[in-house]
């Protein structure tokens, strides 16, 4: 079956309808307002998209491929990201909610939350090395076996890191969210 190729267009909530996009690759794409909650995107190819203003909320994404793509306001609550193809896997977030997602055991150097929502967020065992937390709220997120070497958390707030089971080395912390290092431990912190 040949799938279809998109390249440079730019796809709305007015000629996309009920948020179903053809099997396919998508290259350079723009997807703006767009309500693509549940839908099934399995094993199609984004590369160097931007989605922005869209609900992609529990949207089935195994074998996805997404490369150099960005999301700004957009919603993408209970995502198994860990099921994407991880073959080049890259993308980053601006003022995003991805409440009950799943980034567990991936490998996302460099990647880039800015502004987001990544409450109960499950981070385990994925490598965040040079990761960027920008004004995020991480409560509940689970840090579990997770390197976090010369991670930025400087500006982020209600994480819970355990230095002990996460490798920390060389990440950055502000002295107002150190606490989040410390919870385990049970001190206050005046």
């Amino acid at each position: 079956m040949n799938e279809a190729y998109f390249r440079d267009e730019d796809f709305t909530s007015e000629n996309l309808r009920d948020g179903n996009l053809p099997e396919g690759e998508y290259d350079n794409c723009t997807f703006k307002a767009i309500n693509f909650s549940g839908a099934h995107l399995s094993k199609m190819t984004f590369s160097e998209c931007v989605f922005e203003a869209c609900d992609l909320s529990n949207c089935i994404t195994r074998g996805t491929c997404i490369r150099d793509t960005e999301f700004i306001d957009c919603k993408l609550m209970g995502l198994n990201f860990h099921e994407l193809d991880p073959f080049l896997l890259s993308f980053s977030f601006q003022n995003c909610l991805l409440n009950f997602s799943s980034f567990s055991r991936l490998k996302l150097k460099n990647i880039s939350f800015e502004d987001c929502k990544l409450i109960q967020v499950d981070f385990s065992e994925a490598d965040l090395t040079s990761a960027t937390f920008q004004n995020c709220d991480l409560s509940g997120a689970t840090f579990i076996d997770t390197r976090l070497e010369k991670a930025d958390f400087s500006t982020s707030r209600n994480f819970s890191i355990d230095p002990e089971n996460n490798n920390i080395k060389g990440a950055h912390f502000s002295a107002e969210n150190i606490r989040g290092l410390l919870e385990k431990y049970q001190i206050q912190i005046l």
